[in-house]
């Protein structure tokens, strides 16, 4: 199955935000356009089985989700950022400051993923809160290379994803 990304929408944006300009993506299987051409502060997503990276059930390219992004600043609440790793390091929910968490945008319960923005000095408390709604039945099991003891693993129905990993992850952006 071919990847089809609808038109307008893009793996990278730059997100100019209080003074600052930020990137945000690229993650595989993610694209991104704001709902408004002139306002980078909500975004519509689409989101692929690229390369089978998702769902081990799923065609390769498939459409899982469709959703919307909302950005967000991460208040300071002590926590210091992660600087070296993966590009991507978590936060489960049940680690994360409570003053994140009250920054989701409602509906609050299917917020359940923010996405760190990036600059030159790494990820930053800048991101998007992305609600995910699933466009058809899958398992989320990350192309088979997680099983039902991860937190990421899940079976998802067409709709919103009540059951979408409760997660903060702080991007470093990619490299070079």
């Amino acid at each position: 199955m071919p990847l089809e990304v609808p038109r307008g929408f893009a793996p990278r944006l730059e997100v100019p935000f209080e003074g600052h300009l930020y990137g945000f993506g690229p993650f595989v299987g993610y694209y991104f356009r704001p709902e408004d051409p002139a306002d980078l502060t909500r975004l519509r997503f689409a989101c692929f089985n690229e390369r089978g990276f998702y769902a081990s059930d799923a065609p390769v390219n498939a459409l899982l989700y469709e959703g919307e992004a909302v950005l967000a600043r991460l208040p300071g609440a002590g926590f210091e950022l992660p600087t070296a790793g993966d590009r991507i390091e978590p936060v489960f929910f049940p680690d994360a400051p409570a003053a994140w968490l009250a920054t989701r945008p409602e509906p609050r319960d299917q917020f359940l993923h923010f996405h760190s923005a990036y600059d030159a000095s790494g990820p930053t408390v800048v991101g998007y809160w992305l609600r995910h709604v699933a466009a058809r039945a899958f398992t989320y099991d990350m192309g088979g290379r997680v099983g039902p003891g991860s937190p990421l693993y899940h079976r998802v129905s067409p709709g919103p994803d009540l059951s979408f990993p409760s997660i903060v992850e702080f991007d470093r952006g990619p490299e070079g």
